[in-house]
């Protein structure tokens, strides 16, 4: 089996942390895995993508032409890659960022008020992670509990941080499982991995 996701916003919205987090949720499990970051010569605010190809055989190439999956944290970078997504593949919105329509009906698409998630649970810089969620139990391409103990690893310098974005990351994959709402706010001064 193989599946791939483009990732897709603006600098600093922290796509290269949760790409790496699914690459390494992927190697956990045993999987060959490719990461590739891109990303524009401004710090934040320029265009930003990653593609994550997981598979159970080695992975030749990690450039897509078609990706079979699109994750879009904004308008600009919704408007880009929708149209490269192969037919019957799948799109994750943040709808709080990008609201305008995709104008195709041969995708799955999974509309995630990400930023309006991340910031009722205290900051909405952990959209990035409520999209990871929503990704991961839409696709099923990893299990949940590997990308939680993923982005565990990648955060325990930073502990603080750890129990907002495993809130997230719930969040995200509950939302996408329709489930009623997202857990509860954390206290003051606990931020993302952004």
């Amino acid at each position: 089996m193989r599946t791939d996701v483009v990732m897709a916003g603006l600098g600093g919205q922290g796509l290269m942390t949760i790409g790496r987090a699914l690459a390494t949720a992927a190697m956990r499990e045993g999987k060959s895995v490719s990461y590739l970051p891109n990303y524009s010569p401004e710090v934040r605010g320029g265009w930003a993508n990653c593609t994550v190809v997981i598979s159970d055989a080695a992975v030749g190439s990690p450039s897509l032409g078609e990706p079979s999956a699109v994750i879009a944290l904004e308008a600009s970078s919704l408007a880009k890659h929708a149209p490269t997504l192969r037919p019957g593949g799948l799109l994750l919105v943040n709808t709080t960022r990008a609201s305008e329509p995709v104008g195709r009906d041969d995708i799955r698409l999974v509309a995630v008020p990400a930023s309006e998630i991340a910031d009722r649970l205290g900051d909405e810089r952990a959209a990035n992670v409520v999209m990871l969620g929503a990704y991961v139990a839409a696709s099923g391409a990893v299990a949940l509990s590997s990308v939680e103990a993923a982005i565990r690893d990648q955060l325990k310098r930073r502990l603080q941080l750890i129990d907002l974005n495993v809130n997230a990351l719930h969040a995200g994959a509950a939302c996408v499982a329709g489930e009623a709402s997202p857990p509860a706010p954390l206290s003051k001064g606990e931020g993302s991995t952004t």
